[in-house]
């Protein structure tokens, strides 16, 4: 028979950890009161956290204001600044400069194709992103994406959040202990106990106390403890696709506490690979995403040191991070579900990490009920749903190398015909006569649709051969929407704050 979940353990902290903790909480509050469930999360006291900033996508302001987190209280604890896309500089040459961005905005039409339409029949004179999205403007001026009369997680545009990952953990922590009644046991676990069915039973602490559950969450990291070296579920590689599989990080202060904070993330392509450029209100996160099939750490560091114009030896502190790009071939398996690092890992360039914790924590929380009289059912569905994701996220990641005219051999590999995965490959097919459209993508909850393939496809220079004609009235109603823009653009550069002149409003 089914086994009622009643005990829920979450093994590993961290963002994954705490934020998967949150959502659940936050969801079955009423029954955590009634005592009819209880959630306890486990992790060691000797981690430390990295913690170099980390990117969000939009979801991430709801999930904070679903789980009962003030987002003044959120800003202020994590230096975290506001996020409205991100732009990827000098990927498309190597000795001449350019650039484009991918702006957190869905503008009418955009799904349907009908701006990607009109910009390449009449509007091509200017960028795909500037003559469709208001937010592109804001983003090139720095704004942020509301003024401090708006209250908590209102905005005028789409928005998330870069903040420092280690401070985000501890306030959640201290949030779901205290306000949703999560109990923290920090502890090693010196061994794990299975039934003869193979599920898990319990986990054995350093102390020999048994921790039994019902249900066990996988946030361990990279190691997988419970998904992995336990249950013994393997990893599905995408090396072949993404060749990113290290990154050389430094924390950066501000040589002036009043220096501009830029309203998105920065991306700028090098020889073998990338540099992001995070903002917090306190200083800057700045990682070096690079292939050492490519290049090797000393010539990542030289890099670094170039783009940051400072010398590591003096005053910065490097970390090095090795990874393997790919996903769990299951990451609900028996009476385990694995989030987080613990279910797979591909380069950062389009802040994908924490939206995909989200999304397996929100689906867990929705189905827990559901997972108590049928689980193989509910397994089933979270592996389809997230299987297609992960494949759907390194897809749209490979896109951005597609179309660089870069001509070194990191970049020139990456169009390798037999690096592309068939999926892409069909659809790049197809948009040589059409644009990306929500047909596209039809399952629920895609992490990227049609108008983030339209800003990077056109921002990275894709001419399609042909597109088709607009319908009278569709014309119209673009025009319109273009007039407005061109009203709206003047009224809100004079009207927004900048990114960091809010946030001091906000918080002082």
């Amino acid at each position: 028979m089914q086994k009622r979940i009643n005990h829920v353990v979450i093994l590993g902290g961290g963002s994954a950890g705490w934020l998967t903790a949150g959502i659940l909480a936050a969801e079955h509050q009423a029954k955590i009161k009634l005592g009819e469930l209880s959630i306890s999360l486990i992790e060691s006291p000797n981690i430390p956290t990295v913690g170099v900033g980390e990117g969000t996508w939009p979801t991430m302001p709801q999930t904070l204001k679903k789980i009962g987190i003030s987002e003044l209280t959120f800003l202020s604890t994590c230096h975290a600044t506001f996020k409205q896309g991100s732009k990827f500089i000098n990927w498309h040459h190597s000795n001449k400069a350019s650039s484009y961005t991918h702006p957190f905005e869905v503008v009418p039409g955009a799904v349907e194709g009908e701006q990607a339409k009109f910009w390449f029949n009449q509007d091509r004179g200017t960028s795909y992103a500037q003559a469709t999205s208001l937010q592109h403007s804001m983003i090139e001026a720095g704004l942020a994406p509301k003024t401090n009369r708006l209250g908590e997680y209102d905005a005028y545009f789409n928005y998330g959040y870069h903040l420092d990952a280690g401070k985000f953990a501890t306030l959640l922590q201290q949030h779901c202990t205290t306000k949703l009644g999560v109990q923290h046991v920090l502890a090693e676990v010196a061994s794990i106990k299975l039934e003869e069915s193979g599920d898990i039973s319990r986990l054995v602490l350093a102390n020999n106390a048994e921790v039994a559950a019902d249900l066990f969450v996988d946030c361990s990291g990279f190691k997988g403890l419970l998904i992995g070296e336990c249950l013994g579920v393997g990893k599905i590689s995408a090396d072949d696709a993404l060749f990113a599989n290290r990154a050389v990080t430094v924390q950066v202060p501000y040589a002036d506490a009043n220096q501009k904070i830029p309203s998105c993330t920065l991306s700028t392509a090098q020889e073998s690979g990338w540099i992001w450029d995070i903002g917090l209100t306190n200083r800057r996160g700045v990682g070096y995403v690079f292939s050492d099939n490519h290049s090797n750490v000393d010539q990542a560091h030289q890099a670094l040191e170039a783009y940051l114009k400072t010398d590591f030896s003096s005053q910065l502190v490097v970390n090095d991070i090795k990874f393997t790009s790919g996903y769990r071939e299951k990451f609900w398996h028996k009476n385990c579900v694995a989030i987080g690092l613990s279910a797979g890992f591909i380069e950062p360039l389009e802040a994908s990490a924490l939206v995909l914790v989200e999304l397996s924590a929100t689906f867990l929380a929705e189905h827990l009920d559901q997972a108590s009289q049928n689980m193989g059912a509910v397994e089933a569905q979270f592996n389809q749903v997230f299987s297609y994701r992960w494949q759907r996220v390194i897809e749209f990641l490979k896109l951005h190398y597609l179309l660089s005219e870069r001509t070194e051999a990191f970049w020139q590999d990456n169009k390798a015909a037999q690096t592309i995965p068939d999926r892409l490959q069909h659809l790049l097919n197809e948009w040589q006569t059409r644009p990306p459209t929500t047909s596209d993508f039809p399952q629920a909850g895609e992490v990227f649709q049609a108008a983030s393939y339209q800003y990077v496809l056109y921002g990275s220079g894709f001419i399609p051969k042909m597109m088709p004609k607009q319908l009278p009235q569709y014309e119209q109603h673009i025009r319109a929407q273009k007039q407005n823009i061109a009203h709206n653009k003047q009224q809100l550069l004079q009207g927004l704050p900048s990114n960091r002149a809010l946030i001091t409003s906000l918080i002082q």
